[in-house]
């Protein structure tokens, strides 16, 4: 018995040690688990991965009646202690994102402006001991030379040093002062002391820009391939003896373009593509300033023509730029790098042949048309701003073409042409950016048929003006009519303006004719012959007043009509253009008519103006449309 009692008291002591450690453990991985550590406080280990603990006993204490089998005290093994934890992953607290430090200000002024001063330091002083040494004679022409590009080299090579160590924007700045005392040594070689002859001073500074560039695709550095192509266009500057040497200016000027395209076609550097056209630029400008004539009109436009091929083929081979900025950068050159060559082509064609010039827009229009499908079929992130500037580009040049070809209301008709030929191609291939094209197209032709054209016409409405006035409202139909096919509201907007214009044009047309007609009657023929003189003055009055009548009956004609288009389209859109047209007819007529016309002419205007008002009226009072009724849908956004 007494060995009973005493196998049970080690039971109870071994089930409550176990509920407790149980019990510890469980606080410790909930704790872990909800509050995080210190960061600072590291852990070498971190506890496995606890057991579930067994289910605990409903009650603590254990009846002593309940006598299960115990092995005896022989067979009876002391308690083990819990196998030690496992390691686990190193434990480092949260876990939290470091933000890449900006440079402040005065890190800024440290490494940058601090380097650029002091290397600008030390070529002043440089400077001041050569010039003082050169004017001792200290040291040759040749000494002087040697030191400079003893110098160059050694900045070169003494850069390599801080680049390994990782000072990057200070081995730069030491490699362009390096490559610019090259430059300068060989410059003054020829130029100063003449110790060497152009062409090998040309070579030399070849070798400086090619190896500056290498260096820059070696070292994945974009500003050391800036500085070979601020040398690689210097070149020709430095030097200039003053004469004319095209061919050999233009076709370096060429190659080095071509380089700087090739470049950028393997490295996403496409800033250098401005850099190199605006060194080709200045070089083309200075030089055509200077040297220009007729006779060099074939060579001078060959060599634009392959600057323009360069530089309108770059934007399709550079490469897309880590940097979102640099995106919009090609639609901007090819931009500049048309509108340049065309002007500089129309510099020297418009001085032979005016009219060729619109032949050589077709064809440079034609050209864009191509590249824009050469770019619809890439995949770059700027390919189809591209395309719709090459698109943008050919319709300009085909409407520059029109006035430097034709004149008069011809160019007014050329457009109006353009227009209606645009929207036909753009509704054929679904084109709603060359849409819009057409509609700026056609508001130019608008505008100059309404303020410019001057026709000068001597029947009534058999004549070129009307057939003008025809042709647009005609193209505005058109673009109406396209645009209703669009879902989207601003093309239906665009549509209700269309529709708006041809009443417009129509109504300013026929007036036009009117004050043309009664124009012409004021004057007689005098002898037989076309030399005019002015009627007597009272019948110019009779002509004034019956010119004010029909402007009148034209108004109220015309507004009947858009009356009777709306009744019958059941179209509030006419409706309303009608009822606006006849309210500026009720004020002329009660204002103007009563104050000018005779007697005659006031009475008839009276009564067609009030048969006109009680028919419409009438009509409205039947209410044949039905818009008395809530439940009818007039559909009057029809138009």
């Amino acid at each position: 018995m007494d060995n009973q009692e005493s196998d049970l008291h080690i039971l109870r002591t071994l089930v409550r040690d176990l509920v407790a450690r149980v019990e510890r453990l469980e606080r410790r991985a909930e704790t872990r688990a909800t509050v995080p550590s210190e960061p600072s406080m590291r852990s070498d280990t971190q506890p496995s991965a606890v057991l579930p603990a067994p289910s605990r006993p409903a009650s603590s204490q254990v009846a002593a009646t309940e006598t299960p089998a115990i092995p005896s005290p022989a067979n009876t093994f002391p308690a083990r202690p819990l196998p030690p934890p496992r390691p686990g992953p190193r434990d480092t607290g949260p876990h939290f994102a470091t933000a890449k430090p900006e440079i402040d200000l005065e890190s800024r002024i440290g490494s940058h402006w601090l380097n650029r001063i002091g290397i600008s330091a030390v070529l002043i002083g440089m400077s001041y001991f050569l010039k003082l040494a050169f004017d001792n004679n200290w040291i040759g022409p040749t000494g002087r030379v040697s030191i400079g590009l003893l110098a160059g080299i050694g900045a070169i090579i003494w850069s390599e040093r801080f680049r390994t160590r990782g000072y990057n924007l200070f081995s730069y700045s030491l490699k362009a002062v390096g490559v610019g005392v090259l430059y300068l040594s060989l410059w003054a070689a020829f130029q100063v002391y003449a110790l060497i002859p152009s062409p090998v001073a040309f070579l030399a500074m070849v070798i400086v820009t090619a190896s500056t560039a290498m260096l820059a695709i070696k070292q994945d550095a974009e500003i050391l391939a800036a500085i070979a192509l601020a040398g690689g266009f210097s070149t020709p500057l430095l030097l200039s003896t003053g004469q004319n040497h095209e061919v050999e200016l233009f076709s370096y000027v060429a190659l080095l373009c071509a380089a700087s395209v090739a470049l950028v076609a393997v490295k996403p550097w496409r800033r250098l593509l401005i850099l190199s056209y605006a060194g080709m630029l200045v070089l083309y400008v200075g030089w055509y300033s200077e040297f220009y004539r007729r006779p060099e009109f074939a060579v001078t436009l060959f060599f634009a023509t392959i600057f323009f091929a360069i530089f309108v083929v770059a934007p399709l081979e550079s490469r897309v730029p880590e940097r979102s900025s640099l995106l919009y950068l090609p639609a901007a050159l090819t931009l500049v790098n048309t509108g340049v060559y065309f002007l500089q082509a129309y510099t020297m064609v418009d001085e032979i042949d005016k009219l060729a010039m619109a032949w050589f827009a077709l064809a440079l229009a034609a050209v864009h048309i191509g590249l824009s499908r050469i770019v619809r079929r890439q995949q770059p992130t700027d390919a189809e701003m591209l395309r719709l500037l090459h698109l943008a580009l050919a319709v300009a040049l085909i409407t520059i073409a029109i006035p430097i070809r034709l004149d008069g209301h011809w160019i007014t008709v050329g457009w109006l042409v353009e227009a209606g030929v645009l929207l036909w191609v753009a509704n054929r291939i679904g084109a709603r950016f060359l849409h819009y094209l057409a509609v700026v197209t056609l508001a130019l032709g608008v505008a100059r048929l309404l303020l410019i054209d001057n026709f000068r016409v001597d029947t009534l409405l058999l004549n070129s003006r009307m057939a003008t006035y025809i042709l647009a409202m005609a193209v505005l139909a058109l673009l109406a009519w396209f645009s209703l096919k669009r879902e989207s509201d601003f093309d239906r907007q665009l549509a209700s303006v269309a529709v708006l214009a041809v009443s417009a044009l129509a109504l300013v047309g026929l007036s036009r004719e009117i004050g043309d007609y009664y124009g012409r009657q004021t004057y007689a023929d005098w002898n037989g012959t076309r030399s005019w003189t002015l009627a007597a003055a009272a019948n110019r009055h009779n002509i004034a007043i019956a010119e004010n009548f029909t402007y009148s009956a034209l108004w109220m004609g015309y507004g009947a009509l858009l009356m009777i288009i709306g009744f019958w389209l059941k179209s509030a859109f006419f409706r309303w253009q009608a009822l606006f047209l006849i309210a500026a007819t009720i004020v002329k007529v009660f204002i103007y008519d009563v104050s000018q016309l005779d007697r005659g002419y006031r009475i008839l205007s009276f009564m067609i103006l009030g048969v006109l008002l009680l028919a419409v009226s009438f009509v409205y009072q039947k209410d044949w449309l039905k818009l008395s009724s809530p439940h009818q849908n007039d559909g009057g956004n029809r138009s």
